[in-house]
């Protein structure tokens, strides 16, 4: 796994999240993270997505972008930009019309918007439940093309546990959909072999699924899933935000690159660059594009759980689709914004549709925030970094 890890940093380094032609102007906020050797086929574009770890922050920091409905021209999410970048709208997903959605929703059920769903009932006593539900979107096409069917399942688990984590519960229990237009008992065991080890490495059991046969409804060779888990925790330790304030310490866990979110532009990227997910993964590491793609996404639920232990943590946000722009603000209570420090790690330009190399983000206690990052002299107990801080009369997030 280290191997793959790496390779998909180098990944990350490569895959464009913008085909602007290298004859085109670039603009000058705009940060140029990563070139291609000459003689790559994608050497004839200049922007490139970088998902790699955070480092050292540097003191010299410009504004890039205000808020999520602020953003700079560097974002490229909203829409197509007047010259040949590729937005994640333009790969067929619209996030502005997935908020809206949310939106709606809220204005019926308020409670409802938080990462997962809280459960209190008398019978339970002091204990809630929280449940999340989730699938891998279009990751599953990459799982049909490169016939790696072992490790999407590990990722399904992570989208759920990973949501509920952030409450500060404990994943349980994880129950399965698999749906199909011909069960193929190899392939479906494979997939199942994953959930299996994503529940491992989050503690909970595969209590459960279901597995639908539907001929004529998918194509031959492919198959759905989603998942749903179940967490438990006292109703006194729910991490719910309402305490965070300004000074607070956004700290960031490293991804292991795309995770499972992002894929219809990916995608697409791919299919416009004529690269192949067999070709070998630029940069000199013996993995091929798709192999790279698929390393699973990271489930945080042990390390997450053991520095809620230690205190300090006030809130925490899963960065899936809509990246920080969008998922640092729902732990914070109104009046209150995230500034970003974009020199703490390299920060590629697609704000709200890659997790930018941070798949999870705790609010901490500044005093937290040193036994954390091993500033206490104890040394860290995990890789994380000091990315932003809350601060009040902000809305949304802003880079600088």
């Amino acid at each position: 796994m280290t191997t793959a890890f790496k390779a998909n940093t180098e990944l990350s380094r490569c895959v464009k999240s913008s085909l602007r032609p290298s004859s085109s102007k670039a603009n000058p906020n705009e940060a140029q993270l990563c070139r291609l050797p000459i003689g790559l086929p994608f050497n004839n574009f200049s922007s490139g997505l970088c998902l790699t770890s955070a480092g050292n922050i540097s003191q010299s920091r410009r504004v890039m972008s205000v808020s999520k409905n602020n953003e700079s021209s560097n974002d490229f999410s909203a829409s197509r930009r007047g010259d040949d970048s590729w937005t994640y709208k333009d790969a067929g997903v619209d996030i502005d019309a997935g908020m809206a959605l949310v939106d709606i929703i809220k204005q019926e059920d308020p409670e409802i918007g938080s990462f997962g769903g809280i459960v209190q009932d008398e019978i339970l006593d002091d204990v809630c439940l929280v449940h999340g539900t989730d699938g891998v979107g279009t990751k599953l096409k990459l799982a049909f093309e490169t016939g790696n069917h072992e490790t999407i399942g590990i990722d399904l688990v992570a989208m759920n546990v990973n949501d509920i984590v952030t409450l500060g519960a404990k994943p349980v229990s994880f129950q399965d959909y698999f749906a199909t237009g011909r069960l193929d008992v190899d392939i479906a065991a494979k997939v199942i072999k994953g959930i299996r080890n994503g529940c491992k490495q989050s503690g909970c059991k595969l209590s459960g699924g279901e597995t639908a046969e539907m001929p004529g409804f998918y194509k031959d060779g492919e198959y759905d899933l989603g998942g749903s888990a179940v967490g438990v925790v006292k109703k006194g330790s729910i991490i719910d935000g309402k305490n965070i304030v300004a000074g607070d310490v956004l700290i960031g866990l490293p991804s292991s690159g795309v995770h499972s979110n992002g894929f219809s532009l990916v995608r697409r990227v791919l299919a416009d660059s004529g690269l192949s997910l067999k070709d070998q993964l630029p940069g000199g590491e013996a993995i091929t594009l798709g192999e790279a793609l698929m390393v699973p996404t990271v489930i945080y639920v042990k390390q997450v759980l053991d520095l809620i232990r230690k205190g300090g943590v006030k809130g925490v946000a899963h960065i899936t689709g809509g990246g920080l722009t969008e998922n640092i603000p729902r732990v914070f209570p109104k009046g209150l914004g995230a500034v970003i420090y974009k020199d703490s790690w390299e920060v590629p330009p697609m704000r709200r549709t890659f997790n930018m190399g941070i798949g999870m983000v705790l609010v901490v206690s500044q005093e937290a925030s040193h036994g954390i990052l091993g500033e206490d002299g104890n040394g860290a107990a995990y890789e994380a970094y000091r990315i932003g801080e809350v601060a009040s009369g902000l809305e949304g997030v802003t880079y600088i």
